[in-house]
């Protein structure tokens, strides 16, 4: 999100995005893999399910872990805003 000095969030706009089919997958997607490893055992309270390889739906054991929101949020981005490698 810009953050200029006069920027102000259009939240008609942000709620268009996010009740698109394509975000509705993959927000299900995020909150499939959240239960999973609840349900695998790992604690999750208070922290993200990140996935290594940025693509929300791939939902492998070997891709997810727990890390804090912290980190999870903070991670360097590309023009494409993935992941970097």
């Amino acid at each position: 999100m810009p953050s200029g000095k006069n920027y102000k969030r259009d939240y008609k706009q942000e709620a268009k995005y996010h009740a698109t089919p394509e975000q509705k997958k993959k927000r299900a997607s995020r909150n499939a893999a959240r239960a999973k490893l609840k349900k695998a055992g790992v604690k999750v309270a208070g922290k993200d399910v990140d996935h290594k390889n940025g693509n929300p739906k791939d939902n492998k054991r070997s891709n997810l872990r727990v890390q804090p929101k912290a980190k999870n949020r903070s991670f360097a981005r590309t023009k494409t805003a993935g992941k970097k490698k």
